[in-house]
């Protein structure tokens, strides 16, 4: 087989497995708030700079709170 099918059938396998939620988006998905992380994930990722996403970050912090995220996983505000 050359490299060539080699990398080929490398790179489908990768995209398969990244079509299967792994154990990181299971977490995401049952506290409720995912969207609201996706969303200040993407923030970060286009400016580089978490302080440019405060919007981003609230919303996400209240949805964390109103799914009672915080008692699930023992959160203490510092």
């Amino acid at each position: 087989m050359s490299n060539s099918k080699k990398n080929k059938n490398i790179s489908t396998n990768s995209q398969n497995d990244d079509d299967e939620p792994d154990e990181w988006d299971k977490r995401i998905f049952s506290t409720g708030c995912s969207d609201e992380n996706m969303k200040l994930h993407e923030c970060f990722y286009d400016k580089k700079d978490w302080r440019a996403c405060k919007d981003e970050m609230e919303t996400f912090k209240q949805c964390w709170k109103k799914q009672g995220n915080d008692a699930r996983v023992e959160t203490r505000d510092a």
